[in-house]
């Protein structure tokens, strides 16, 4: 399971979706998603999945990748699909036992939210595969500058979120290393109950705590030795630049949204 977690991760190429800049991809997925929560029929849905399946064309990540990232959060879409297929009242019941009831309402609904968390989860990894951790802190941070009028401290909150994604993959492989440490002392976290499980983790949980702690003091202090103050006065060594293919990415991601809106509003 943890081999599956692959936020964070980020594959190296040379296709136009890893050349676009950060910030074209941050705006892109913001539309993105945008048109997902206004999708109101299987038609703009399909549209959607057909901009997704493009788009992972265009960056050669692969289907696979995208669909692997979703099992550490299978639970969460089944739950709620399950919610939005028993408890959600309209006429046409299907079928009824107890408090339960399936309605055509809640079928749709539980399709449509099932779709919803999918499409938007691949989409947003698809960028984190495509971004490396420094170019999208890059992005963001020239995204929110002006919030530096208002003495936001953007700099700093765009490293914690750099510094947060990059330490996920490593986490994640610490963690991997404790448990079959363990596995190898005679632990066994598979049998058992939900609660048997769960307590058994707790022996993971706090080397995994003192590990990420005594990484961030070491981070710390490599940060202080090179006279890291934060972000003021520092420069780029790339500096951001706007080009033909992050205009043309832009204009197709405002008339896909665009198509969207107007297939809810003619009831598509």
């Amino acid at each position: 399971m943890l081999k599956d977690i692959t936020l964070g991760q980020y594959f190296p190429g040379n296709t136009v979706a890893h050349k676009l800049d950060p910030r074209t991809k941050i705006l892109l997925v913001v539309l993105y998603i945008t048109a997902l929560f206004t999708a109101g029929s299987f038609l703009a849905y399909g549209l959607m999945a057909l901009v997704l399946a493009a788009c992972v064309r265009v960056s050669k990540v692969g289907l696979k990748a995208l669909v692997r990232g979703l099992k550490p959060v299978l639970f969460i879409i089944v739950f709620t699909g399950l919610l939005n297929l028993f408890f959600t009242p309209g006429e046409g019941v299907l079928w009824a036992w107890g408090p339960l009831h399936i309605t055509s309402t809640g079928l749709r609904n539980a399709a449509f939210m099932v779709l919803r968390i999918m499409l938007l989860i691949m989409g947003t990894f698809l960028m984190t595969y495509t971004t490396s951790p420094i170019s999208l802190t890059d992005g963001l941070e020239r995204l929110l500058n002006g919030l530096k009028r208002f003495h936001v401290p953007v700099h700093e909150l765009t490293m914690i979120m750099s510094i947060a994604l990059r330490f996920i993959p490593t986490l994640i492989e610490e963690t991997d290393k404790i448990m079959s440490a363990q596995k190898a002392r005679g632990a066994d976290f598979e049998s058992g109950n939900l609660m048997e499980k769960a307590k058994a983790l707790v022996p993971i949980l706090v080397p995994l705590f003192i590990s990420a702690f005594r990484r961030a003091d070491e981070l710390a202090t490599a940060m202080e030795c090179r006279c890291y103050h934060g972000g003021e006065g520092r420069t780029k060594l790339h500096v951001l630049k706007y080009e033909r293919r992050d205009y043309i990415a832009l204009t197709l991601g405002v008339l896909i949204l665009a198509g969207v809106i107007a297939l809810r509003a003619f009831g598509f």
